[in-house]
This record gives C-alpha cells, sequence and structure tokens, in this order.
C-alpha cells in the first residue's frame, strides 16, 4: 500500500500516546456536492475548459494534521466528521487523515523527516517551526515550491492572491517562492480574539467600572481579594506560548516579553527594555500582595478554568470563545449571574489610548499546508487544496452544509439548531468543527461571518472592539523568513535566551531576585548574543518589506 510504512509510523505513535475521543465516530451525514467548473490560469483549450469538481477517481492523498481538540473529542479522525467526508465527496478526492497524538505535533514532525517517508501533503507551520523555515525546506527536498503549481492547477488562490496583494507578500520566501497554502484571517475583526476579561457581576456588586489603567487594575483585583474572597483574583498560564510572550500588563508599559516593531521600524526586544523592568515591578507587587495567582509558574489550562469559574479568581485572559464563552456556559449552571467583560489594553494614564495590543496578523505561517517531495499526483493535491479557495469551498470550509450546518437567511449564511443547540448536547465549538473548519484553522480563508454567530453572547461580540483599543497593529512582527543559515544561528541564540527570561521574570515577580539585579539581567541576556539575533531578525524584516 502507498506510504505503508507511514500509515504504521503514525499508528504505533498514536498507540503510544493517548488520543482524545478515540471512541465510536459519529456517522456522517450524506451530501451531495455541487459540481464547480474551474478555468486554471495557464491551462488552455479543453483541458481548463471541462475540469470541475469532484475530480476524476485517483490515488489516495495521505494528509497529515493535528486533530483539535473540539474535534477528538467526539472523533478519532478528520475523516470521521461530516466536514472531512464531505470533502471528499466534493473534491472527488479519497484522503488518508493521519494525525499525531494529541500534544506531540513537532515530535512526530520530526520523526517523520527522519523517517523521510513523507505524507503527500502536511499541515504546519513552516514559518516558526521548520528549522531554517519554509525555504530551507525546499531546499532540503522536504517541500515543493508552488508557483509553478499554482499558475497552473490553483485559478482559486490565484486570483485571491493578486486581489490581496499583502497576504500575497505574506505568503512567499525572500526568494518569491510560494511554498503551502495558507491559513488566512479574513477580517480585521478576526485579528483580536485574545485579551483581559473579568467578572462584570462582580464589578456591579462592588460599584466599580472595568478597569482601564494600571492603577485601576490595582483597585479592582484588591477588591476581588478583600471584598470577595477571592484566593487568586488574577490567574492565567504563564506557559501557555499566547501568554508567555506577550503581557497585557506589559503593554503598559510599552513593551513585551519578546520582540516587537518600534516606533523607529526596527525589531526591537522588549525583555531587556526599561518598560519592562517598571512592568516586573508592578508585578512584584501585585503579587507581594495576594493579587496574583501564587501558582503561577505551574498552571495548566483545566486549573484556569476552575478558578474562573468557582470564584477563586474574578480576572484572567484569553479567547473569547474558548475562555469567556466556555467559562461563562460553565459557571452558570450553578451561579446564574456569572458575567464575564472584556477590558481593553491597559493604559497609565486616564484615557490615553493604548500602543500595544494583542493582535495577530492575517497570516502567521500556522496550519499551512504544503505539498511535500513524496507527492506523487500533485496535481490532484493541489486542486484538493485550491477548493477551499473558491466559493463553493469558502462556503463550505466556513459554514458546512447548506440545509444542514447553516441555512441562508436573506443572503447571510446562518448556523442551524444542528450546530447552534445541538440535539446531542455538544458545545457549540464542538458541533462547529464536526462540520467546519472556520472555528479553528486550517487551509482557507476564515469568514467573519462565522465569528459573530460563534460568540452568543453580547460581552463576546463585544471583544474585538474592546480588545482592539490600540495601536498594536504597528508593532506586530510579520512572518518573516531568516535564511536557513540565520535561521539555525537565531534558534541557537534565543533558545538560550528565553529559557533565562522566563526563569528570570518569575524570580523577579516572586521576589526570589531583588529588581535591583535587573541591569545584570539585562547584561547577561546581551551576552548571549542579543545583538546578533537583532540582527538577523532586522536583516530578515528588511527583505520582507522589499517582497
Amino acid at each position: 500500500m502507498k506510504k505503508r510504512g507511514l500509515s504504521l509510523l503514525l499508528t504505533a505513535a498514536m498507540a503510544a500516546g493517548t488520543l482524545a475521543g478515540c471512541g465510536t465516530a459519529k456517522q456522517a451525514p450524506e451530501t451531495t456536492p455541487a459540481a464547480e467548473t474551474t478555468a486554471a490560469a495557464g491551462e488552455t483549450g479543453a483541458e481548463a475548459v471541462n475540469f470541475s469538481y469532484p475530480m476524476d477517481k485517483g490515488d489516495q492523498l495521505q494528509y497529515w494534521c493535528e486533530l483539535t481538540s473540539t474535534v477528538s473529542a467526539n472523533y478519532a479522525n478528520l475523516g470521521d466528521t461530516p466536514f472531512g467526508k464531505g470533502w471528499m465527496e466534493r473534491t472527488g478526492a479519497d484522503i488518508e487523515f493521519l494525525h499525531p497524538p494529541s500534544g506531540q505535533l513537532k515530535e512526530q514532525f520530526s520523526l517523520i523527516m527522519a523517517d523521510g517517508n513523507l505524507p503527500d501533503l502536511m499541515e504546519y507551520n513552516w514559518v516558526t517551526d521548520y528549522p531554517g523555515g519554509p525555504e530551507k525546506a525546499i531546499k532540503d527536498g522536504v517541500i515543493v515550491p508552488l508557483n509553478d503549481i499554482i499558475d497552473k492547477y490553483c485559478p482559486n488562490l490565484k486570483a485571491y492572491l493578486e486581489a490581496n496583494p499583502v497576504i500575497d507578500g505574506m505568503i512567499k520566501t525572500d526568494d518569491g517562492n510560494y511554498y503551502a497554502f495558507p491559513f488566512v484571517r479574513g477580517d480585521e475583526m478576526l485579528l483580536n480574539t485574545i485579551g483581559l476579561m473579568l467578572r462584570q457581576d462582580w464589578l456591579d456588586e462592588l460599584g466599580l467600572e472595568v478597569p482601564t489603567t494600571m492603577d485601576e487594575w490595582h483597585t479592582v483585583l484588591t477588591a476581588f481579594k478583600e471584598k470577595k474572597g477571592a484566593e487568586a483574583p488574577y490567574t492565567f498560564e504563564y506557559t501557555n506560548t499566547p501568554y508567555l510572550t506577550s503581557d497585557p500588563f506589559a503593554y503598559a508599559y510599552g513593551t513585551n516579553r519578546s520582540f516587537y516593531v518600534g516606533s523607529d521600524k526596527k525589531i526591537r526586544f522588549g525583555a531587556v527594555e526599561e518598560g519592562y523592568r517598571r512592568f516586573l515591578t508592578t508585578m512584584n507587587q501585585w503579587y507581594s500582595e495576594g493579587l496574583i495567582d501564587k501558582d503561577l509558574a505551574t498552571l495548566k489550562g483545566d486549573q484556569v478554568s476552575a478558578k474562573m469559574t468557582n470564584g477563586l479568581s474574578g480576572a484572567s485572559m484569553g479567547q473569547a470563545g474558548s475562555r469567556m464563552g466556555t467559562w461563562t456556559e460553565a459557571a452558570r449552571s450553578t451561579n446564574p449571574s456569572f458575567k464575564l467583560v472584556a477590558a481593553p489594553p491597559p493604559t497609565l494614564v486616564k484615557g490615553e489610548k493604548a500602543e500595544f495590543g494583542q493582535i495577530e496578523v492575517p497570516y502567521s505561517g500556522r496550519a499551512s499546508v504544503a505539498i511535500t517531495s513524496s507527492c506523487e499526483d500533485v496535481e490532484r493535491a493541489a486542486r484538493l487544496m485550491d477548493y477551499a479557495y473558491g466559493e463553493e469551498g469558502h462556503m463550505y470550509f466556513n459554514f458546512g452544509i447548506e440545509g444542514e450546518s447553516y441555512t441562508l437567511v436573506n443572503g447571510y449564511p446562518t448556523y442551524t439548531d444542528q450546530v447552534m443547540k445541538n440535539p446531542d448536547g455538544l458545545p457549540v465549538s464542538q458541533a462547529m468543527s464536526a462540520y467546519i473548519r472556520g472555528n479553528y484553522n486550517g487551509p482557507f480563508v476564515q469568514d467573519v461571518r462565522y465569528l459573530e454567530q460563534y460568540y452568543t453572547l453580547d460581552e463576546q461580540r463585544e471583544t474585538p472592539t474592546v480588545w482592539g483599543q490600540s495601536n498594536g497593529s504597528a508593532h506586530i512582527i510579520p512572518p518573516i523568513t531568516p535564511t536557513s543559515e540565520e535561521s539555525k544561528e537565531f534558534s541557537t541564540i534565543m533558545n538560550e535566551i528565553n529559557t533565562y527570561r522566563d526563569e528570570m521574570t518569575l524570580k523577579f515577580m516572586f521576589g526570589t531576585e531583588s529588581l535591583d539585579n535587573f541591569d545584570t539581567y539585562v547584561k547577561n541576556i546581551e551576552n548571549m548574543g542579543l545583538t546578533r539575533a537583532l540582527e538577523i531578525q532586522n536583516a530578515a524584516f528588511e527583505r520582507y518589506n522589499s517582497r
């Protein structure tokens, strides 16, 4: 069987690990795909005119990707979902979906690279997680450049990139090579999905307003501790990557924990700046006063969830969907008055607009699908991927099956009760994930109309506007691609720096290291090669801006 060794490798790995939801998979509903005729750019005559979905029968394609938790809760394989079965039916592609065990994405990726027997398609962050970046992956013979492939077989993606030149510049290397089919956030409202949140019902009871400054936050957290009995007024997962590198309270001091674009349009490293010292000074004070969770260094998501829903904590940070929505639903089963509300990025001066904020770029590299060098039917793989960037595919990836997961109401794709009030009692996030990829990621353009319905609470719908009250977009680094040599050197330097930064940040916050030693901390980071790391980042940034 084609690539039998890879299937056995992954099967053995999954048996050794634990994959949630490996029980009986639900049966997918029948779908009747509508044919979509597409003329591929670069093709002429009958070949172009006659192509349409579904494709003629052909070889099976292996598609390797992580199975998100909202799918794995009910299905062992993406191919078992209504989405996976419908995608195959609509495109005519026979897909064998391969998934690494939960939490072992990078480890299993390394095993596959070492084995050398690659699946046809691999969904991965080739920008940040492949050593040397996507251009190195091409030169290593792992993935193939897509320039000619897009021209010949991908008219939908080609048209989208021509209409969106900013995205076009993001999804290719400095050498001009397209390398993957991208996950793109298709609207500005989709870029602000993480931020600070706190108990509105507690604020109302205490006669307090939503805090906007650091002083107001101190007042609120103190009141939560002293008057509401919160043991950990503010709690969050320090070790969770999105929160580890970006802290909304650091933003108030004009910096963050990692790299950012400064006002001079140069990349800087926030964790050695004076603003970071001031941020740590405040965090040290709050921690000593019992305002920050004493278990900060080791907290996991389920622990944060428990503290937020049982009254041990009153404020946190996270996503509007999987945090604010999930916590509210869980807490209201025993406390109907429970209410969370978003807080804007804090400032030092009342009324000022925050300069920094939590925001994502439309394309970050995550969940991008590359065609590997092992793929024997490149055209079939490319046409499978191009489907999502056409009108029919866009609707399918974001809304699913018309008449089952959504209906058109005055032209607006509206999710049905199968999704919003699932008869099997599934949460909205899990019901959605059975039919679409719109509520997580994948090789498609995300539609904001999904978010408008996924956010069922008024408080959730307000989050993009509240969290977007900053100039954060001016400071976010786009998906730059250092050369393979630069990337290797950069990784070596930053692995040491980041480990040291994270250890010292906690020590400064906990008071086990005096902030009088901050200058020594900065000097140590500089001695680890920070200047060279910044040179590499800025060189890559300059090349990116020249694309």
